[in-house]
């Protein structure tokens, strides 16, 4: 496990009482410490979101291999509660937790009628977005954040993780 899932597993999960289960990392997307595990239950997929030089926000890569070995965005039909993305900067550090029914609506993960994405920007608290697209992203995002710190608030992470 990478050293920032271990200090949300320590100062955030261990707290909520949430039970790991069934972690393994995933061979692809190593630089983005990508994961699976259960927590308590729930089907995740991790990551951590990198820092970009150029552009405010931050990476993260969300794909899987087809039968032909081709990267393809995650289908609706996978076995897949929550998306996990750590995001940090600097001294700041935090989490989004979305539900798989906030990507397929956001077209990140593909749909019958839509076809999804392989990487997307996520933009925590800490950012200044200046562009309409990435505030109106932000906007929706930040519905499924929450700093981890000494402040943090573990009903709303309890809630965030009972989300559909």
């Amino acid at each position: 496990m990478d050293s920032n899932f271990n200090k949300i597993r320590a100062e955030v999960y261990d707290r909520c009482n949430f039970e790991i289960s069934n972690y393994s990392i995933e061979s692809e997307s190593q630089e983005y410490a990508a994961s699976r595990f259960e927590l308590n239950g729930r089907k995740i997929r991790y990551r951590n979101a990198k820092v970009t030089p150029k552009k405010i926000g931050q990476f993260v890569t969300y794909w899987k291999r087809n039968s032909n070995g081709i990267t393809e965005p995650l289908q609706e039909t996978d076995e897949i509660d929550f998306y996990v993305i750590t995001a940090c900067f600097n001294n700041q550090f935090g989490q989004f937790v979305f539900p798989k029914s906030i990507l397929i609506k956001k077209g990140i993960i593909s749909s019958e009628t839509k076809q999804g994405k392989r990487g997307f920007r996520v933009y925590p608290i800490w950012d200044k977005v200046t562009s309409k697209q990435a505030k109106k992203t932000q906007d929706w995002q930040l519905k499924y954040f929450y700093l981890c710190n000494e402040h943090t608030n573990l009903k709303e992470v309890n809630k965030l993780f009972c989300a559909r």
